[in-house]
């Protein structure tokens, strides 16, 4: 790419999707972005168009200068959706906005599922999710209304249970990670949700702190 992309083609790039990076705009601007190599248009049905990773990337990077009214303006932090993995030191805000947000991240993974499993599988766990083992696993569970463990420092205390909610870590396994929570009936629920969202979860004890954890990791076909 010699030019970067007009005032109107990088808000449909900063509008896509933030999970599946899916675009919404005009015949026009999506053929340009596709011909930039910022975009692609899907082959299957409905041939939605999403972005290509120099796309992502270019989505992702902060702008090189902004006029002084525009950096006046306020505006979202990073426009990158995060799910809770619990103990956040700084979580997100929460309300209407974050509920809706977390339900638009989830029928986005749902779609992703759909789109790149080979037999268009959405209840199995996809690529993506399978290199982002923690946020994967925590969007599951904020999605599916568990509450996650309240700001508290991720030092030495990581491996212990959430006073108010799960937590989700990795572990020394690179395809599985580790879920905790306040006592046996928030584990219960979390394996059934991991469950029903493609995972595999099974209970175990910390030797050190004695304590109930899940160990969880994504389905295969």
């Amino acid at each position: 790419m010699t030019r970067p992309p007009t005032a109107a083609q990088r808000r449909v790039i900063d509008a896509a999707d933030p999970v599946t990076g899916r675009l919404r705009g005009t015949e026009a601007q999506l053929a340009a972005l596709v011909g930039r190599g910022l975009a692609f248009r899907h082959p299957r049905p409905p041939h939605d168009h999403f972005l290509t990773p120099a796309g992502h990337r270019l989505r992702e990077a902060e702008p090189e200068a902004e006029p002084a009214a525009a950096v006046a303006a306020p505006r979202a932090e990073t426009g990158v959706f995060t799910a809770r993995v619990g103990g956040e030191e700084e979580p997100p805000y929460g309300g209407p906005s974050r509920v809706r947000e977390v339900h638009s991240a989830w029928q986005g993974l749902l779609e992703l599922r759909r789109m790149t499993n080979p037999d268009g599988a959405v209840d199995r766990p996809c690529g993506w999710e399978r290199t982002h083992l923690v946020q994967a696993a925590a969007l599951a569970l904020e999605a599916a209304g568990h509450r996650p463990a309240g700001g508290d420092s991720d030092g030495p205390d990581a491996d212990r249970p959430g006073t108010d909610g799960y937590r989700v870590r990795a572990t020394p396994q690179p395809d599985a990670v580790a879920v905790r929570g306040p006592d046996d009936g928030t584990l219960r629920a979390c394996a059934a949700t991991l469950e029903k969202a493609g995972w595999h979860a099974s209970e175990h004890t910390d030797p050190r702190s004695r304590t109930r954890y899940l160990l969880a990791s994504p389905r295969r076909v």
